[in-house]
């Protein structure tokens, strides 16, 4: 039994984590019409964590502090799209309370999970509710209790898995957009998807795919909303190479006058930059104040928003949970593996 998270625990946790969430990423596509009805919350977020698989599967990490620094440091560069970025800092406030530790026990992997969730709400200009925020925040606030209640360290991590959950299933009628759609929250249900996965290796358990529990229908969500009602057309995102004399905090009230889900990450060497605008050389004029860009990333959510609908999803996600189903495996003798440019 596991009563400390080892930095070789939380890899192996993060790997599974991952390739969970990469499987189900269309699923989590169908249910993304927060802030954006664009559908690509699950690419996103698969795209994010593959960045610290990459970066975890080069290293051997010794401490909890080591396998926690690699992966939010890899997710903060290779963070796409409005919950990517919140997932990247939910882990990166994870690294900061882990800083320093061999292993964490369960309240300090609860401080962890708490802090990651107030790094997410700070860097976010406006934070909405219903959203993957408040699904980590109930999470957190869960592990909280149950580590002070009881010092076990998979209660604590099944608690936060269990209120998150919960949060998850309100999100429809937390906010507005989701309520009108008739799901729940993409990001929040990718969140759900990490921690239980998470848990269930931190359990043992063996994990062949995880199901987003569903009511089948033939309504398309994205068919609620206008392609004309997106006020700003452009996600555009990029990395600051910090070489310049400007400031971040600058930066971020000029990106709010030109759009709105700003996300800027003041780190150490670089600069997160997440915005929504009509007007994306703006945006990369002011940030080459502060130094050179990378990563540059600009997708047209219009366009996206009318790929959604011309092919609708065959169902329609209310999710109310996220759970674990374990499926005997056929096991064969050789297997092929085919790989195509592109």
């Amino acid at each position: 039994m596991n009563e400390q998270i080892t930095g070789a625990l939380f890899k192996r946790m993060v790997l599974h984590g991952a390739a969970v969430i990469t499987a189900q990423k269309q699923a989590i596509n169908d249910l993304n019409v927060f802030p954006v009805p664009d559908g690509d919350t699950g690419t996103n977020m698969s795209m994010t964590i593959g960045t610290a698989v990459t970066e975890l599967r080069k290293s051997e990490p010794a401490t909890v502090e080591q396998a926690a620094s690699v992966t939010a440091s890899a997710l903060l560069r290779g963070a796409r799209g409005n919950s990517g970025v919140i997932t990247s800092l939910l882990f990166r406030g994870f690294s900061k309370r882990v800083k320093g530790l061999e292993s964490g026990d369960a309240l300090v992997i609860a401080e962890a999970l708490r802090e990651g969730v107030d790094a997410a709400y700070k860097a976010v200009m406006r934070p909405a509710e219903g959203t993957i925020l408040t699904v980590s925040m109930k999470a957190a606030q869960a592990a909280i209790d149950a580590a002070k209640a009881t010092g076990n360290l998979r209660v604590t991590f099944s608690s936060a898995s269990d209120a998150a959950k919960r949060a998850l299933a309100e999100t429809t009628q937390q906010n507005p957009v989701l309520k009108k759609a008739g799901v729940v929250d993409a990001g929040g249900a990718g969140y759900v998807i990490i921690l239980d996965t998470m848990l269930a290796y931190m359990r043992g358990e063996k994990i062949t795919r995880t199901v987003v529990e569903d009511t089948p229908s033939d309504a398309n969500p994205f068919d609620a909303f206008e392609t004309e009602d997106i006020n700003f057309t452009y996600c555009t995102e990029f990395i600051i190479d910090r070489s310049g004399a400007g400031n971040p905090a600058e930066l971020r009230e000029f990106l709010e006058s030109i759009g709105d889900c700003v996300v800027v990450v003041d780190d150490e060497e670089i600069v997160k930059v997440h915005v929504h605008t009509n007007n994306p050389g703006l945006a990369i004029e002011k940030a080459l104040e502060l130094g050179s860009l990378d990563r540059i990333k600009i997708e047209n959510m219009k366009i996206q928003h009318t790929q959604k609908i011309i092919a609708a999803p065959k169902v329609e996600v209310p999710v109310s949970s996220v759970s674990l189903e374990a499926e005997p495996v056929e096991e064969k003798p050789y297997g092929f593996v085919a790989v195509a440019a592109g």
